[in-house]
């Protein structure tokens, strides 16, 4: 469905994507994990039309989109791209209900097609009973939630998400990641997520590494290893091991405080190790 060929992208001195190739298939659940600062954000931003690539292809379907400007890749964004970020982004002056009506009616749905669009998606979100709310009187859950279906409005090809988890708590962020896998298992839905999600990261089919400039394909099932994580507990504030299940490599730096034994060893973690960053 997407196939990118040697994608470059630079700010200054400064190259972040570095003859970048990859293919994303229909239906799939894609992953990108990396450091902090690697480009990923700037990957999908040039992906999705929103900033240019200083050379490569970019091509959905046959049609290169580095090749369009203006009204025709304001048009394809509309249509065929949905777009979720870190923030909601949700008009404040508008209810929820309408939110969800403006991509639909930008690209010419009449208004009763619209909002029976809208109140699908929303029952289907399990957040029908807020459409009529504003977003500062909804949860941040369910802001998250009303995002992505105000992305899936117009039945696009793709949903590029940018940290779509990274505000929220656990219980939520996990509801959102359940949500992604619904989508994809159901209807068929296909998703790039950038994340520095671990659980949402082991449940992509596949996941995309980016650092210094250059993609690698990793398996979050290969090379299991046992790692610490420091588990903050009345009864175990040392912590516990539990097992990786993912890459060293894909772990981004600063996503999570561990220690790492130079020996296999089961039970609490011992006194004395030092508290590193992965």
């Amino acid at each position: 469905m997407v196939r990118v060929r040697q994608l470059c992208k630079s700010f200054g001195n400064l190259a972040l994507l570095r003859s970048v190739s990859f293919e994303i298939q229909r239906g799939e659940l894609v992953a990108v994990v990396g450091p902090s600062g690697a480009g990923k954000s700037t990957l999908l931003h040039v992906l999705g039309g929103l900033q240019p690539a200083d050379s490569g292809e970019i091509e959905w379907d046959g049609v290169l989109i580095h090749t369009l400007s203006g009204n025709r890749l304001a048009d394809f964004r509309n249509r065929r791209l949905g777009f979720v970020f870190q923030q909601a982004l949700l008009l404040p002056e508008f209810t929820a209900e309408e939110n969800l009506l403006m991509p639909a009616l930008i690209a010419g749905m009449d208004s009763k097609t619209a909002q029976a669009r809208a109140l699908e998606l929303a029952e289907q979100l399990g957040v029908a009973e807020r459409l009529s709310h504003r977003p500062s009187e909804l949860s941040g859950g369910e802001q998250q939630r009303f995002a992505v279906a105000r992305a899936l409005m117009n039945r696009p090809d793709l949903i590029m998400a940018d940290e779509p988890s990274g505000n929220l708590d656990q219980q939520q962020a996990e509801e959102l990641h359940r949500l992604f896998r619904e989508l994809r298992d159901r209807n068929g839905q296909t998703f790039l997520v950038v994340t520095h999600s671990l659980p949402l990261a082991r449940q992509a089919d596949r996941v995309l590494q980016l650092r210094d400039g250059h993609i690698t394909e990793v398996d979050p099932n290969a090379n299991r290893r046992w790692k610490i994580f420091v588990l903050p507990s009345p009864r175990f504030g040392d912590g516990r091991i539990v097992p990786g299940g993912i890459p060293a490599d894909c772990l981004d730096e600063g996503s999570s405080e561990s220690v790492e034994s130079s020996r296999p060893f089961g039970g609490r973690v011992g006194i004395g190790f030092k508290l590193h960053r992965k």
